[in-house]
């Protein structure tokens, strides 16, 4: 931001993936250093050149014509911000006048609201993988797109300053897709989205991370991706994520019920002998060992893993120690 001009002839709109609880200083950094003020804008706050605008905390930042909305609807990967919903409103709002650009980042955020600006005759510039803290962004943007400049931060600003001043060659105009139309307006809560499953989106057999409904498989730009009617959404690579954290989740939930279950078998078979029922006492008994070896496989299992053959892990299996004859030594 501090390499453009203070007279720059675009509005700039930014997204920073943060966490829900986390206060978002950007805009007091951004104002400091560069020449062109910062803000958290407020919803229909209009937009203007020369300004920077950034997403408020645990809200989205969408555009419209001539202004902006700041709405606090569903997560994309995970995310509230989340900078691909930011890129698909640009893009239906603005077209070809967009310039998308993706930075440093972990998966693969950004590549479908990318898509969206390229699909609508905008510009799309990553950062140089080489360059970035975290390259995956940027990679999966330059794998899935046609990327129209990948450049280093240092030439960032004067690359932009480029793109902006370069007069729009309007051809025939591009409409939004179906798809892109009705997820730009599940984030705004319009009533023609609301309560429809996601246009021309097949019925998977997964459900959402977030909130257990039906996801639908969207792939209107070659991006396989995922929504559930009231508008989550993922990537393939951050739904495979999700999934596998509601397994961690179920797997500690069944070691949890299963502890509690041999507890109270155990505490049965006490009172059982306490009362010389000798039957009942055996049968909780056995009851509490099976479930106790139960929660001890699925420990195991959580804990380290399950091996090539399908064998529980020990715990230096686990570790990869047992594979290297020299580190065993």
């Amino acid at each position: 931001m501090a390499q453009l001009p203070a007279d720059l002839p675009a509005s700039v709109c930014i997204v920073l993936h943060l966490a829900a609880e986390h206060r978002s200083v950007l805009p007091q950094i951004l104002s400091r250093v560069g020449p062109l003020p910062a803000i958290h804008p407020r919803d229909g706050e209009p937009l203007e050149h020369g300004r920077i605008y950034v997403a408020p905390n645990d809200r989205h930042l969408l555009v419209e014509p001539g202004y902006v909305r700041v709405v606090k609807g569903p997560q994309e990967n995970g995310h509230r911000p989340a900078v691909d919903p930011l890129f698909r409103s640009a893009a239906r709002a603005y077209g070809p006048r967009v310039i998308g650009v993706v930075l440093t980042g972990a998966r693969n955020c950004g590549t479908a609201g990318l898509l969206a600006v390229k699909a609508l005759g905008g510009v799309a510039v990553v950062q140089d993988p080489e360059d970035a803290a975290c390259a995956d962004m940027p990679r999966s943007a330059l794998e899935y797109v046609e990327v129209d400049h990948s450049v280093r931060l240092a030439r960032m600003g004067p690359l932009l300053t480029r793109l902006v001043a370069t007069p729009v060659r309007l051809t025939r105009k591009r409409l939004a897709s179906p798809v892109l139309e009705h997820e730009v307006r599940l984030l705004e809560a319009d009533a023609r989205a609301t309560n429809m499953p996601p246009n021309e989106g097949a019925p998977s057999h997964y459900s959402c991370p977030d909130c257990g409904g039906v996801l639908f498989e969207v792939d209107d730009t070659g991006l396989l991706r995922y929504r559930c009617r009231v508008g989550h959404g993922y990537t393939s690579e951050v739904l495979v994520e999700g999934q596998e954290g509601r397994v961690d989740a179920a797997l500690w939930a069944a070691i949890r019920a299963l502890e509690e279950n041999a507890g109270l078998a155990r505490r049965m078979a006490s009172r059982a002998r306490e009362r010389n029922q000798g039957h009942t006492a055996l049968r909780y008994t056995r009851r509490a060992e099976e479930a106790e070896l139960q929660a001890q496989s699925i420990r195991q299992l959580t804990t380290y893993g399950i091996g090539r053959q399908g064998a529980l892990l020990s715990p230096r299996e686990g570790d990869g120690e047992g594979d290297n004859p020299e580190r065993s030594s």
